[in-house]
């Protein structure tokens, strides 16, 4: 009995396409999220921007951040529909890119003739997304897209040499797809250069001079650059050009780094979350191959060391700095579950195991940063009066949802308190933050201490508040509590 219901659950999932289930995987396992305006800082403060731009504010002028402003207005139809349903729409914008990005792994795991592991490396993509702070809108959720789409179209075909008109169509679409996730965030820049590189080997190897090559490479390196310098241009033909470059460029080089040891913490966390992941592609890599698959089989290794080298360069190590190598790793990781012997005891128990842990990380977090309902209780008791507002640490959040006016282009509260941005952010953080209280804001915000902050800038705020001010209200946030003073 057990073997004929098994057999007609494979025969249903056999029938169904494979985009609709692995949507209802990714409902699944993303349910958790839907409607929490809180799930991560990050996303948080891309909603506030993008609420401010709707609202005429200028990126880099108006409000201050160092990601390209790409990235800002993807968010910004969401923001358009005003709150909750801003939220709502954006995490179904990544409900739908992580489906769109898990299907077409599956196709590339099928182009390597690993068809039968291509449904499981496509699942664990998605189940892998929570286990590094991928449940919502972060970066790679959407440039990831962008990434495995380019992917699709340069990697190798065994008729290549008969088409080469198709080779340059294919080439001038995926730089255009680089271009554009560039635009989101700009560390797929290495994983961009090998797409092109190898672009370009391959037309050596099949017979174009170098000079050829590089005449043919321009146009694809011209459609790469073109998203970014069309909003150089923009902001230089309002005269913000040297707005534009110093957030997008110089302020990277110049922000500090966390201590070496939390670094390094944060790297051995990441590296343990994707090793299996890792070991699988690993694995896979020594299979044999049929001749017609080895070509493109050697190309997705390479695209995942190069995945995995870009992000060493860029350091930091947050859990989210780990999500773009999922893709390669999970195509990779196909060709274990479709070939490798232990494949069918491992799959389904690992799977099952993955997708409870996902599970328990979303609640986790729900329990360390905070509720919906926690967090309308502090817009309630900021309220939405007359009167500027200033989040000194907190949720960037709290600036949309109180609708309030604001005192500092600064609205992500780190950029002010962090110690690593400290001569980073174009303004002295000290000077920026006296600014702020000369102008008096009718309400501020204090959240609680946190690793990196410089104690001296709290001390001052503190200092100011309780000579200015008087507490409103004084409400649990997940694991802290937010402190809502208003200005006597």
């Amino acid at each position: 009995m057990t073997d004929i219901a098994a057999s007609s659950f494979r025969s249903f999932v056999a029938r169904v396409p494979r985009w609709v289930l692995l949507f209802g995987v990714a409902l699944l396992v993303r349910a958790l999220t839907f409607g929490n305006p809180i799930l991560h800082v990050d996303e948080e403060f891309y909603y506030a921007t993008a609420h401010a731009i709707v609202h005429g504010a200028i990126p880099y002028v108006d409000v201050w951040d160092r990601k390209p402003v790409g990235l800002f207005l993807l968010y910004v139809p969401a923001a358009a529909l005003g709150l909750p349903l801003g939220i709502w729409a954006y995490q179904a914008m990544a409900l739908a890119s992580v489906t769109a990005t898990a299907t077409l792994i599956a196709r590339l795991a099928d182009r390597a003739g690993w068809a039968k592991g291509a449904l499981p490396a496509a699942i664990a993509y998605l189940l892998w997304l929570n286990l590094l702070e991928g449940e919502g809108g972060q970066t790679p959720v959407f440039y990831n897209l962008l990434m495995v789409g380019a992917a699709s179209l340069l990697a190798p075909r065994p008729d290549d040499a008969a088409y080469p008109a198709r080779r340059l169509a294919h080439g001038c679409a995926a730089l255009t797809l680089v271009g554009l996730a560039l635009q989101i965030k700009y560390t797929v820049v290495f994983e961009g250069a090998f797409f092109g590189l190898w672009w370009m080997a391959r037309e050596w190897r099949l017979g174009r001079s170098w000079w050829g090559v590089v005449l043919l490479a321009t146009p694809l390196a011209v459609l790469a650059a073109v998203p970014t310098l069309a909003v150089w241009a923009w902001f230089g033909a309002h005269g913000l050009g040297d707005a534009f470059l110093y957030a997008n460029f110089e302020s990277i080089g110049a922000r500090g780094s966390d201590p070496i040891p939390r670094e390094l913490g944060n790297l051995a966390l990441m590296l343990l979350i994707v090793s299996p992941l890792g070991a699988m592609a690993i694995l896979a890599a020594r299979l044999p191959a049929r001749d017609d698959t080895q070509a493109l089989r050697r190309w997705l290794v390479g695209w995942a060391i190069v995945a995995a080298l870009g992000v060493l360069v860029f350091r930091g190590y947050f859990d989210h700095y780990g999500l773009p190598l999922l893709v390669p790793f999970c195509v990779c990781a196909a060709g274990f579950f479709a070939q490798h012997h232990r494949a069918t005891r491992v799959r389904v128990p690992l799977l099952i195991v993955v997708l409870l842990a996902s599970q328990i990380v979303l609640l986790a977090k729900r329990h360390e940063r905070g509720t919906p309902a926690e967090l309308a209780a502090i817009t309630r008791a900021i309220g939405h009066g007359p009167g500027c507002l200033y989040v000194f640490s907190g949720s960037p959040m709290l600036y949309p949802l109180a609708d309030r006016c604001t005192v500092t282009r600064y609205r992500f509260p780190r950029h002010i308190g962090q110690a690593k941005e400290r001569g980073a952010i174009g303004v002295d953080q000290q000077g920026e933050l006296e600014r702020i209280m000369a102008q008096r804001p009718e309400i501020v915000v204090l959240g609680p201490v946190y690793s990196g902050e410089r104690a001296d800038l709290r001390a001052l705020f503190e200092r100011y508040v309780a000579a200015r001010y008087r507490q409103r209200a004084d409400l649990p946030l997940g694991r802290g509590r937010i402190a809502v003073y208003a200005l006597r």
